[in-house]
């Protein structure tokens, strides 16, 4: 195991475009970092930095306390899993496991331990034999693992390895990874762009834009107070609903006023009236999770005073089995709810929806920053 410190990190590419803008990330023994962000962040530039496979341009990469930067990748002590396995058509299952020994001259009946605990760990010992092109994606994917896991790295570094599979293998493929690593407990750096991925596998994650860290931390911490827009609208499925409007008095407190084309009402918001009676009348979105707007057969578990009843004419409904969501207008944009499917909505009817403001995010739509 290892622990990684990424200090002030900068890379610049000579034709001058910057990837990544003054990154710090910290990371303990054994945890689990998840990179994420779209296409362009910069997360997989900066998994090839600690891979030593590109060069950094300003700033420090530290493992176990030790700056790397001019380490070459074989004296990191990593193990790096592709999203393209990576692996060699001509060779068996075994022989592209022990591979890595082979090159390090491990001696024989030491490589057919360690195969054959690799190959009972990702539960692959039938497959030994077989060649790479008489596998499905699931298992190339775990052989690609277990050639990896023969090296006993201080740290694994996993880039998309779940992309190229259908959707039902990637969720059994987090499982075995996830798994993986409460058996191992070793440091493990993984890239996805994919916030179900993040949010399921994570100990910490770093959620990245224009190679900049929008907010690292826990998942359900990013999950619950998102630092801004993107990273609210980011992270979650469906996302987080954006609700635009100003800020009024509400009583002793303050609001938000909506208009859903059949009702108006103004919700009143659980946050420090102080703070922001300063800044009644100015613009705000308001943030709240499609799973904290729903109806009273979903709410048991939510006490009265944080949910408030709000009129709508309900546009779509999606069936999803466990739950329904309810898309509807609410100042002037489509909002996403769910609710018990029991409660049967109907498009193009009305129906009360509960706005459980306990867990409200309030941002300020110049700076897309949290304001509460």
């Amino acid at each position: 195991m290892a622990s990684l410190s990424i200090r002030d990190v900068y890379k610049t590419y000579p034709n001058g475009v910057p990837v990544l803008k003054g990154v710090n990330i910290d990371i303990e023994d054994g945890q689990f970092l998840i990179l994420v962000g779209g296409s362009g962040c910069g997360k997989s530039t900066l998994l090839n930095m600690i891979a030593g496979l590109e060069t950094v341009t300003r700033g420090d990469i530290m493992i176990d306390g030790k700056t790397v930067n001019n380490l070459s990748p074989k004296d990191r002590d990593i193990a790096m899993v592709f999203q393209s396995y990576a692996l060699y058509p001509s060779m068996s299952v075994r022989d592209n496991i022990s591979f890595g020994l082979n090159i390090r001259k491990v001696p024989k009946d030491e490589q057919k331990k360690i195969v054959d605990r690799v190959s009972e760990t990702l539960q692959i010992g039938h497959l030994l034999d077989r060649k790479p092109g008489q596998l499905s994606g699931g298992q190339r994917q775990r052989v690609a693992m277990g050639r990896a896991l023969a090296r006993d790295p201080v740290m694994f570094l996993f880039d998309e390895p779940l992309s190229n599979l259908d959707a039902k293998l990637r969720i059994e493929m987090r499982s075995e990874i996830k798994l993986l690593h409460q058996r191992l407990g070793t440091t493990i750096v993984y890239v996805t762009h994919d916030q179900i991925e993040a949010m399921t596998l994570g100990d910490r994650i770093a959620v990245m834009k224009d190679g900049i860290v929008q907010q690292f931390g826990a998942p359900q911490e990013i999950y619950d107070s998102p630092s801004n827009l993107f990273v609210a609208g980011f992270i979650g499925a469906p996302p987080m609903n954006f609700i635009a409007g100003k800020l009024v008095e509400s009583g002793s407190g303050v609001g938000l006023q909506l208009d859903t084309g059949i009702a108006q009402k103004v919700l009143n918001l659980p946050f420090d009236a102080g703070r922001l009676r300063g800044k009644v009348g100015q613009d705000v979105i308001l943030g709240l999770r499609p799973e904290r707007i729903t109806d009273s057969r979903s709410a048991h578990d939510v006490s009265d005073s944080s949910l408030q009843p709000v009129d709508v004419r309900v546009d779509v409904i999606e069936p999803t089995g466990p739950d329904t969501l309810v898309f509807a207008q609410v100042n002037g944009k489509r909002i996403v709810s769910r609710v018990h499917p029991a409660s049967n909505p109907q498009p193009m009817s009305n129906m009360t929806l509960l706005f459980d403001v306990s867990k409200a995010v309030l941002f300020d739509p110049k700076t897309e920053e949290r304001l509460a």
